[in-house]
């Protein structure tokens, strides 16, 4: 198991973050959406309007940077589903205003999931060790 990586040409060392597989990404991104309709009915925001949506790219965001960028589409879906339900049509009701804008909605929360997950797939520079040849004993 490696503990560290470095990027190519940098000098600062990283834990690698081992990313957790798609169903689990999809299961975090949906809990989180409710806990954040919650917290957006707490201060008084669980309404259609910029500041749900703003705060569901963020989450769909902020999941994605913990993701794998196969993981991309459902945090997008988790997010789009819960925006939808909670904050445009509430008590947990799923409503239609068309292909266009319901996919321009998907889209977005599935693109920032993927804008944050994709440093994290680029190849990492493995750190080659050389080893010193250890000598016997000295010879008399």
């Amino acid at each position: 198991m490696r503990m560290y990586s470095a990027r190519p040409g940098g000098r600062r060392y990283r834990p690698v973050l081992d990313r957790p597989p798609v169903p689990v990404s999809f299961t975090v991104a949906l809990l989180s959406g409710g806990l954040l309709a919650l917290g957006l009915d707490r201060v008084g925001e669980l309404h259609a309007g910029w500041f749900p949506y703003v705060a569901y790219l963020g989450l769909a965001a902020l999941a994605g940077a913990f993701s794998r960028p196969p993981a991309a589409p459902v945090v997008g879906l988790a997010a789009w589903l819960c925006c939808n339900a909670f904050a445009e049509h509430h008590h947990a009701e799923l409503g239609w205003a068309g292909a266009g804008v319901e996919g321009e909605h998907f889209g977005l929360f599935t693109a920032a999931a993927l804008l944050l997950s994709l440093p994290a797939a680029l190849p990492r520079r493995t750190i080659r060790l050389s080893r010193l040849p250890v000598d016997g004993p000295a010879a008399p």
